[in-house]
């Protein structure tokens, strides 16, 4: 059941692919809207791939972008912040250090998953 009080300002959240199980459990953060289109001007997007990035940010400059990923491959860290996304993380990793991830992007920070970082 999606949160019926939240706050007079929550994060806007764009997922990209639309991901509806993740969405109903980001919905359950009080501080979280999942929003379904760029249109509606989201603070963070959580996509899955690195054309993703790009594509987003010349529409939406503002926007921080996250990528997804279920592993560390080599290079994508260093790829992704160069296509400009505030961070990487782990796309199956509990819902509640996704929401932490998200919150701290939305701030500026850049963020790594631990265990994404490398040597």
């Amino acid at each position: 059941m999606p949160v019926t009080h939240r706050p007079a300002r929550s994060l806007r959240v764009l997922l990209d692919p639309p991901n509806p199980a993740l969405a109903v459990h980001l919905g359950l953060q009080p501080d979280i809207e999942v929003v379904t289109s760029a249109t509606a001007r989201p603070e963070v997007a959580l996509v899955e791939d690195l054309a993703s990035v790009t594509a987003l940010l010349e529409d939406h400059p503002e926007c921080r972008v996250l990528v997804a990923t279920g592993s560390a491959h080599p290079g994508l860290r260093e790829a992704a912040l160069a296509a400009g996304a505030a961070g990487l993380v782990l796309r199956d990793g509990p819902v509640g250090e996704l929401a932490e991830c998200m919150r701290r992007a939305a701030t500026g920070e850049t963020v790594v998953d631990p265990a994404l970082a490398g040597p």
